[in-house]
C-alpha cells in the first residue's frame, strides 16, 4: 500500500471513530430522558435504611423490610438497649 492510501484508511476511520462518540454523547441523555428511569423509578420509595442522631443522647433508628409491621421500628440507644420493634 501506498502512503496516499494508509492515509486516507486513517482519516476515514477517524472520521467515523469521532462521528460514534459524538453521537454517544447526544444520543444517551435523548434515550435515558424518554425511557422514564432516573428518579421516576424510585417514587415513593425511601432509600434511608438506618440514621443516627447526635446530641446527649445518642440513639440509631432502625426500620427493616424484615420486620413484621412495615411501620415498625428499632431504636437503638448507645449503651446497647433496644426498644421498639427490635
Amino acid at each position: 500500500m501506498d502512503s496516499i492510501t494508509e492515509w486516507g484508511a486513517l482519516r476515514i476511520t477517524l472520521l467515523f471513530g469521532a462521528a460514534a462518540v459524538a453521537l454517544a454523547l447526544i444520543a444517551a441523555p435523548l434515550l435515558e430522558s424518554r425511557s422514564g428511569s432516573g428518579h421516576a423509578r424510585n417514587a415513593g420509595v425511601d432509600l434511608m435504611s438506618t440514621g443516627s442522631i447526635g446530641g446527649a443522647t445518642s440513639y440509631t433508628i432502625r426500620r427493616s423490610v424484615l420486620q413484621p409491621s412495615p411501620d415498625a421500628i428499632c431504636i437503638i440507644r448507645s449503651d446497647g438497649a433496644r426498644s421498639g420493634d427490635c
